[in-house]
C-alpha cells in the first residue's frame, strides 16, 4: 500500500517532469534566478566561496584546481560527450546522414553562428573585449526546444526538428570555436597522446575488441590528456562519443538523459549565473560587450538564420520543412538567440577577469530572456494551431 502511495505522489510526477521536454528550460530559468539572488544577498561571499572552493591534488597530478573548475572542465565534458553522440546519431542515420536533409539547417547554422559574431565585432573591435566575439554565436538546445514546446501543435514538428538539427550543428560549431580559440597554448605531447589513444579507441571495433569498461577508462584518460594539452577539456567528451559504436549510442544516450539534463546541466547553471549585479546595473547594459553580446544573440540570431535559409531556397538548393513558411522559420531563429548556457560557458573561456565575466553574462542572460519572450510570441501570432 505504501509502494502504491509512493508511486502515485511521487514517483508517477517525477517521471511526468522528466519526460516533458519543457522541463530542462523551466528548471534552469529557476535555478539561475535563484543563483542570482543567492550571489546578492546576506550569504554572497560564502556563496561565491563555495563555488571557488580550492581542491588540492598532488603538483604532479595536473587537475582542475577549484570546484567551479570541475564543473566547467569535467562535468561539461559529460555533457559534450552526450551531445557528441547525438551528433554521430544525427551523421549517421537522422537528420544529416545526407547532403539533401542536413543542407539546411547546415547553413541556417552556419548564418546563425556567422552574423552574431559579426555583430558582436562591429560593436567591440578595437576594444579589450573583442576576444569575445564567440559568445553570442551559440543556441542553447534545452532552453530553444523547451519554448517551442510549449506552443504545442502551433509549431509543426518538422519545425521543431529543424530546430534541433541546426542546435546540434551549432553546438558542433561552438565544440570547434572552443577548441580552436578559447585553448591555452598547446602541449603538444598531451595533445598527441590523446589523439592516439581516440584513434585506439575507433578501431577497437575492427581488432574484435567488444565495448565495455575498458572504454571509459580509456574516455577518462583522454579527458586527462585534452584537459593538459591546452585544448578545453570539453573538447574530449566530443572525442570519446564519435568513438562509441553506433549499436551502443542509443543505450547510452538513454542513461545519460537524466543526470545530465537535471543534474550537471542545472549545477552547471547554478554556479555559472553567481552573478554579482553592479551597483550602477545600467553600466552593464550600456557596456559595449553586453550591448553587442544582446545585439549578437536578438538581432544576429535570426538575421543570420533566415538569411542564409532565403538564399539556399532561392537558389533552389533546399526546400523549407513540410507546412513550415519563412515566417515561422523567423520565429525559430529568434528563438535560437536563447544562448544561456552554452554562451555563458564560452563567456568564462572569453575573459579571465570576474567582473567582466559577469557584465557578458548579464548581456547573456539579458539577450536569452528577450529571445525567449518574442520567440514565443512571434511562433504564437504566426503559427496556426493545426
Amino acid at each position: 500500500m505504501a509502494t502504491k502511495l509512493l508511486n502515485k505522489r511521487l514517483l508517477k510526477p517525477l517521471q511526468r517532469i522528466i519526460n516533458d521536454s519543457r522541463s530542462i528550460g523551466i528548471i534552469l530559468f529557476i535555478v539561475s534566478i535563484v543563483s542570482i539572488l543567492l550571489a546578492n544577498s546576506s550569504v554572497a561571499q560564502a556563496y561565491l566561496a563555495f563555488w571557488n572552493l580550492d581542491i588540492h591534488f598532488p603538483s604532479a597530478i595536473h587537475l582542475p584546481h577549484s570546484l567551479l573548475h570541475w564543473i566547467n572542465d569535467g562535468l561539461m565534458a559529460v555533457f559534450f560527450f552526450l551531445v557528441g553522440m547525438e551528433i554521430k546519431k544525427e551523421l549517421l542515420s537522422g537528420e544529416l546522414s545526407s547532403l539533401k536533409k542536413s543542407l539546411l539547417p547546415v547553413v541556417a547554422a552556419i548564418g546563425g553562428m556567422i552574423a552574431p559574431a559579426i555583430i558582436f565585432a562591429l560593436f567591440n573591435r578595437h576594444t579589450t573585449y573583442q576576444n569575445g566575439w564567440g559568445i553570442p554565436m551559440a543556441t542553447d538546445i534545452a532552453f530553444s526546444l523547451g519554448i517551442a514546446s510549449m506552443l504545442g501543435k502551433r509549431v509543426p514538428v518538422s519545425l521543431k526538428i529543424f530546430l534541433m538539427a541546426l542546435a546540434i550543428i551549432d553546438d558542433l560549431g561552438a565544440i570547434l570555436i572552443i577548441a580552436f580559440f578559447y585553448g591555452g597554448a598547446i602541449q603538444w605531447l598531451y595533445l598527441v597522446a590523446g589523439i592516439i589513444i581516440t584513434f585506439f579507441l575507433a578501431i577497437m571495433p575492427r581488432l574484435k575488441i567488444k565495448f565495455g569498461w575498458w572504454n571509459y577508462v580509456l574516455g577518462v584518460l583522454i579527458w586527462y590528456c585534452i584537459f593538459n594539452s591546452g585544448i578545453h577539456a570539453t573538447i574530449a567528451g566530443v572525442l570519446f562519443a564519435f568513438t562509441i559504436p553506433q549499436h551502443a549510442l542509443e543505450k547510452i544516450q538513454h542513461a545519460l538523459h537524466v543526470p545530465v539534463n537535471f543534474i550537471i546541466l542545472p549545477v552547471f547553471a547554478v554556479a555559472n549565473t553567481a552573478i554579482i549585479i553592479p551597483e550602477n546595473i545600467t553600466y552593464a547594459f550600456t557596456s559595449t560587450l553586453s550591448f553587442g553580446i544582446i545585439s549578437g544573440l536578438l538581432i544576429g540570431k535570426p538575421l543570420g538564420i533566415v538569411m542564409a535559409c532565403w538564399i539556399v531556397i532561392r537558389l533552389k538548393w533546399a526546400k523549407l520543412p513540410a507546412g513550415v513558411s519563412l515566417t515561422q522559420l523567423t520565429g525559430i531563429g529568434i528563438l535560437a538567440g536563447i544562448g544561456f548556457t552554452m554562451s555563458i560557458f564560452i563567456a568564462m573561456l572569453a575573459f579571465s577577469e570576474p567582473a567582466v565575466q559577469d557584465i557578458a553574462k548579464v548581456g547573456v542572460l539579458a539577450g536569452s530572456v528577450l529571445s525567449m519572450g518574442i520567440g514565443y510570441l512571434w511562433l504564437a501570432l504566426f503559427s496556426k494551431n493545426t
